[in-house]
């Protein structure tokens, strides 16, 4: 059963005028104040006449029969009174008067006037008038009587609600007639509120009747309370369009930072997968300092971005959580897993080419090395084969006596020998040249020619020195005896010629060596080598010993075979040529190797000085590491102290940052000392790098935690103490200290907490706080959580209902209504976002916004 208030004053429809019974006595007797009471109480009456279609001129006479009586009530309180008597007798009459009255009594209302039971109301409308007039100038409303006499209050009332019916700036307050009149005129024509009171009423008396005011004013108040409702609900809707624009923004910030750093590392991998091999030295280790640059200067920055990208992405879920909205899916293929992914794939891009570019050194290196040898082995040889053909191809022995057959028989035998003692020296040559072909050396073409010149030659110097040995045997039988002197002479004088020959081409043979073992191994070798001259040294002394007894037999017997040695072409002066440069090579090979043990020297120092600051920084990242993970699940004073605390440990993180830039040198001098091993510490400098990116990643992660913890607590209302309480429980639930807990840990929590559910259930609240069914629960899913039990947030079904008071109680509302109760971008938002409406009442340019506000928490599709 509906109330039925006899207070006009409260904001309720269902008010009608009290009458009078305190009044001033004299008042009552004079006769214009008697007439303006019967008028605004006839107008009041056709306020609520008006609905039912009829209303009265004079209140003596038309409700005399009591049926416009009886009608009136039934509009004020929207119920059906009992069926009026039809007839026009006087019994008829009255009658329906009394059953208007019977109503009346029925709802315990008391016709008096307004006492001191009214007094909350009067006063509740003088503040809401003076809320209302407050920014207009030259309006104080302090009562119901002089404060309205300049008309200003009541064009103010209505300028406020409805701007556009009034030029508020064009009134005067000298000018009141005409400003009563308009108000009065427009509240009449635009606002359905019927004129109560005359302007020369108001104007013409020194104190206007404060009960005719308050009544008009009320008139006033029941028209724009709706106007209040309707900026209630515009407000909310601005609210959660605000949110919703905010993330939106969020969305795109994360698509285009993501977007921009997937396509730096799209450039990035192919630089760093090309294999292709340089020829020189020098333009490999160029690449490799391209490589160094890109390490030291271009990703440096783009590890932050990942890194802001990842904390982005969280604050963002975070604020979408808070707002009740769904969770944000990036676009396909921008998802932090598929940046991520994107990431580990450029690492190992980076890794490879690294080792590739080391290995491409060592090869180069290598090559050097083989292709010098190969020159030098090939220039001797050449050396050697000099002439030889044209030798072997002499005719000499034709015309030669039979001693002299006999010296060119013996001589021959001996090129024979020296001729498979060069051999062992072509096979050297070619098998280098063979290895510079599969190592792929640049300017193999030139070296496989080379070699097949050398082959060829070497072939024909088989060929010709056969077909020269047949010749000799066919003579043989005519050759006398011939010096053996001579002969052993040339034995003996082809292999220690040799012998010095090889050892000058060991003394100056260039090595390559890693390690201080490397290059002692070839002292070693050498100081072997030195302690085998005095032999040699002796053989000489014999061979030069046999030339002298040729001397001293020729001198004696006048032989005709005086002069050089037949057999061969080494004389004594060669050998002390030789012998001579053997000895001045020795102390230039002693220095080499010195040289080259200072610098491995050198190396091995690099080597623990690199080492040395290694084994520091890698354990202390280690130990940073594992002092965030017992920060970020430990409770030390409140969320503020713990930021404040992880920030200052980020700031002394930072401070380290010069130690890893030193070590960075180190490493670089290393690698320009192609030093490629290290054996006193297990840490590499990619080790280092990796660990350090994951600190500077882990401490920001871990602040941007605490921030989005912060977050959440104002955003719900949690206080620091029930912070507190829901970091203890998750901390003594996750039992293995991973910083989550595992999903049966996290059902025992919830029986600690209270909770009383069956396995439908949890599965229920897993699904909310494990989505992605990994099994376990973060602390910041499990605050959501909690705090979510409790909290009081907008929902779809409160901002449709905004929507509808702005529609007028719509299904559907228009594009008009949403850019007069909206500010202009959003008014525009939601134009541009909203589907027409299809329902059976719909009208042209209708608008949906039931699907609108549903798709604002991810409950539909815009």
């Amino acid at each position: 059963m509906p109330t039925f208030d006899m207070d006009p004053y409260d904001g309720d429809e269902n008010d009608y005028m009290p009458q009078e019974d305190d009044w001033d006595r004299d008042m009552l007797l004079d006769p214009a104040w008697e007439k303006q009471q019967r008028k605004t109480f006839t107008a009041w009456c056709n306020s609520h006449l008006r609905k039912a279609g009829t209303q009265i001129e004079n209140i003596e006479e038309d409700f005399r029969d009591g049926l416009k009586l009886m009608l009136l009530l039934e509009v004020i309180s929207g119920e059906r009174l009992a069926k009026p008597e039809r007839g026009k007798m006087r019994v008829h009459k009255i009658s329906n008067v009394n059953k208007a009255l019977h109503y009346i009594t029925s709802k315990g209302v008391k016709l008096v006037s307004i006492g001191a039971e009214e007094t909350s109301a009067k006063e509740g409308l003088l503040l809401w008038c003076q809320r209302k007039t407050a920014p207009y100038k030259n309006v104080n409303i302090q009562n119901f009587h002089i404060s309205w006499k300049d008309g200003l209050g009541f064009c103010a009332l209505i300028h406020r609600h409805r701007p556009e019916l009034i030029d508020y700036g064009k009134l005067r307050k000298d000018d009141p007639m005409t400003n009563l009149n308009t108000a009065f005129d427009v509240a009449e024509k635009y606002l359905d509120i019927p004129k109560m009171l005359d302007a020369e009423d108001i104007v013409g008396t020194a104190r206007p009747d404060e009960k005719a005011i308050m009544t008009y004013v009320s008139s006033f108040y029941h028209a724009f309370s709706g106007a209040q409702k309707a900026e209630t609900a515009a407000n909310r809707i601005c609210k959660v369009l605000a949110v919703n624009q905010e993330n939106e923004q969020l969305m795109e910030d994360y698509e285009k930072l993501a977007s921009d750093l997937l396509e730096w590392i799209r450039r990035t991998i192919p630089w760093l997968e090309n294999r292709a091999p340089e020829n020189t030295m020098l333009a490999m280790q160029q690449k490799l300092e391209d490589f160094r640059d890109y390490r030291r200067q271009h990703k440096p920055p783009k590890v932050q971005e990942k890194c802001q990208l990842e904390i982005n992405f969280n604050t963002l879920q975070t604020k979408l959580r808070l707002s009740n909205r769904p969770a944000f899916m990036p676009s396909e293929g921008k998802m932090v897993s598929d940046v991520s992914n994107a990431w580990g794939g450029l690492e190992g891009a980076e890794k490879g080419y690294e080792e590739w570019l080391l290995n491409e050194i060592r090869r180069l290196e290598r090559l050097d090395h083989l292709a010098e040898k190969f020159r030098q082995k090939a220039a001797t040889h050449e050396a050697w084969t000099e002439g030889k053909e044209e030798m072997l191809q002499a005719r000499d022995f034709e015309t030669a006596s039979l001693s002299e057959i006999k010296a060119l028989l013996k001589k021959h035998e001996a090129f024979e020998s020296d001729l498979a003692a060069h051999q062992d020296r072509v096979e050297q040559i070619a098998a280098i040249a063979q290895e510079l072909n599969e190592l792929d050396y640049y300017d193999s073409p030139s070296v496989n020619s080379r070699c097949q010149r050398i082959c060829d030659r070497w072939d024909a110097l088989g060929a010709l020195t056969q077909k020269r040995s047949e010749a000799l045997q066919r003579t043989e039988k005519l050759l006398e005896t011939i010096d053996q002197l001579y002969l052993e002479f040339a034995k003996r004088a082809a292999p220690f010629n040799n012998w010095m020959e090889g050892a000058m081409e060991d003394l100056q043979d260039t090595f390559i060596v890693h390690t201080i073992e490397e290059i002692q191994g070839l002292s070693t070798a050498h100081e072997q080598f030195k302690a085998t001259l005095p032999d040699a040294d002796k053989e000489r002394g014999a061979i030069l010993g046999i030339h002298n007894e040729i001397a001293k037999i020729v001198a004696t017997y006048h032989v005709n075979m005086a002069g050089t040695n037949p057999y061969t072409t080494i004389n004594p002066q060669d050998i002390n040529a030789k012998w001579d440069k053997v000895r001045q090579l020795v102390p230039q090979r002693d220095q080499a190797l010195i040289e080259e043990h200072a610098r491995q020297q050198n190396n091995e120092r690099l080597r623990r000085q690199f080492a040395n600051q290694a084994n520091v920084i890698g354990p202390w990242i280690q130990t940073k590491m594992e002092e965030i993970g017992r920060i970020s699940i430990e409770m030390h004073g409140t969320l503020e102290d713990q930021l404040t605390h992880l920030r200052q440990y980020e700031k002394n993180i930072v401070n380290y940052k010069p130690k890893i830039d030193q070590l960075e040198g180190d490493h670089q001098l290393i690698q320009e000392a192609l030093i490629f091993d290290n054996k006193h510490t297990n840490y590499t400098m990619e080790h280092i790098r990796v660990g350090w990116e994951q600190l500077l990643t882990t401490i920001a992660r871990t602040i941007n935690e605490i921030e989005n913890q912060i977050l959440t607590r104002d955003a719900k209302g949690i206080s620091q103490d029930q912070m507190n309480e829901f970091r203890a429980s998750f901390n003594h639930f996750d039992r293995k200290k991973t910083g989550m807990m595992e999903a049966e840990d996290f059902k025992t929590c919830l029986i600690s907490l209270g909770y009383n559910m069956g396995e439908a259930e949890f599965s229920r609240i897993m699904s909310i706080v494990d989505p992605n069914r990994v099994g376990v629960v973060t602390f910041q899913a499990f605050i959501d959580f909690m705090s979510r039990e409790t909290a009081d947030t907008d929902t779809a079904d409160q901002v449709m209902a905004s929507f509808k008071v702005l529609a007028g109680d719509k299904n559907f509302i228009m594009a008009d209504e949403l850019r007069r109760e909206l500010p202009p971008d959003q008014a525009e938002y939601c134009i541009a976002r909203m589907a027409p409406y299809s329902g059976t009442d719909a009208v042209p340019g209708a608008l949906d916004y039931m699907s609108f506000s549903t798709a604002l928490y991810g409950e539909s599709d815009l």
